[in-house]
């Protein structure tokens, strides 16, 4: 049975991401309704799948990352208006047998991100 996880590392400081608020969206047209809202844990994960089971169906869906505010919680010094605030990943889920793992690379400056297993 298929399910979605992520992971976050701070690539400035070499961590984890840890405390970092994730949202997570389901898409349909224009309509974007929220599904759960979550913390990551001190390994920058979640503590459990944001989606497994019966919930984990084909679609369109967006992780919000609070990266903004978890760098100003640290104490990084940051600009005004930040230039990495909340990182916005909409993907789609088109196999729900896989295993969706979408973890952050995140910095003040940058982020990226894959499809990993």
């Amino acid at each position: 049975m298929g399910r979605l996880t992520t992971h976050i590392l701070d690539t400035a400081a070499g961590l984890p991401g840890k405390d970092i608020r994730i949202e997570l969206y389901t898409i349909s047209g224009t309509a974007r309704r929220l599904l759960r809202e979550t913390r990551s844990n001190d390994d920058g994960r979640c503590d459990s799948p944001l989606l497994e089971g019966e919930a984990f169906q084909t679609g369109i869906y967006e992780l919000v990352f609070h990266a903004g505010d978890y760098f100003a919680a640290r104490g990084t010094p940051l600009p005004e208006p930040r230039f990495v605030d909340q990182v916005v990943l909409r993907f789609g889920i088109a196999d729900t047998d896989s295993h969706y793992h979408v973890p952050l690379l995140v910095s003040p400056w940058s982020y990226s991100t894959y499809r990993g297993s």
